[in-house]
């Protein structure tokens, strides 16, 4: 058997078959991304999607400040970079200048969440026909592990060191289920990527999120990504995806939190 980065296959053809490829339209680059980190597998689903979905040539993707801007490194697809917080007024932009290019952000909770707040609420509340891909992994993963928005209750990050007090610091926002009762949301979704079963429903998800974009549907698509931060967390990437089900989905439950009725 050879192990190639194109797959895996067998020197007799007659035996075994090439049973999964990279992408092209991932960049064939060692990763950054800590060991376990959610991340990885969020970029291969998005460029899987657009791949299968034959839209690489007229796709914009946007990536502001955060863990999230090490998709520029990853994703083989027009890019743009925009400043912390402000992923969704720049793709607002992107989309009313070019309103046949197919658009996406892809933001962090911090970014997302935090400072960027505003944009996001106003962009799905007037309906910005693009795709918002939201990474929730409860911390701010790459400045230090600070608490962000999502960070659960009685987590320790590094301003957090008792643990996340919500008479204190108030508690962890659900910007997904803000976003499911706005007008402006055309299909808003929760997965996550810390199982097998949970990586195929992602995938789905924003697949139907980028189809509709495609298809003109009046409104925003905006997919939450539950995620993990082994090293944010302390601990080993096992012990992050067990918290993901034990822990996070209890307070971030999966599934669609708004569809469209049939026919709209």
């Amino acid at each position: 058997m050879e192990t190639t980065r194109e797959g895996i296959v067998c020197n007799n053809l007659d035996q075994m078959d090439v049973v999964f490829e990279r992408t092209k339209v991932l960049h064939d680059t060692p990763t950054s991304y800590c060991p376990g980190c959610g991340h990885s597998v969020a970029h291969r689903l998005i460029m899987e999607v657009i791949d299968e979905l034959g839209i690489l040539e007229n796709t914009i993707g946007v990536a502001p400040v955060g863990c999230s801007v090490f998709a520029y490194h990853f994703m083989n697809v027009d890019m743009q970079q925009a400043a912390h917080g402000r992923a969704t007024a720049v793709a607002t932009g992107i989309k009313r200048v070019l309103p046949d290019k197919i658009v996406f952000t892809y933001q962090g909770d911090g970014d997302l969440a935090a400072i960027g707040t505003a944009e996001t609420i106003h962009t799905i509340n007037r309906g910005e026909k693009i795709v918002i891909i939201f990474i929730n992994n409860g911390i701010y993963g790459m400045t230090g592990g600070q608490m962000a928005p999502t960070t659960l209750e009685g987590d320790v990050t590094s301003t957090t060191p008792q643990g996340r007090n919500t008479l204190i610091q108030g508690h962890a926002i659900k910007i997904t289920e803000m976003a499911a009762i706005m007008d402006g949301a055309y299909y808003v979704t929760r997965q996550a990527v810390n199982s097998a079963i949970a990586v195929r429903k992602c995938k789905k998800a924003i697949k139907q999120a980028f189809q509709n974009q495609i298809d003109g549907k009046n409104g925003t698509n905006f997919v939450e990504i539950v995620s993990n931060c082994p090293s944010g967390w302390k601990m080993t990437p096992i012990e992050a995806n067990r918290k993901i089900d034990e822990e996070v989905i209890k307070y971030y439950p999966l599934g669609d939190l708004k569809t469209p009725p049939k026919g709209a």
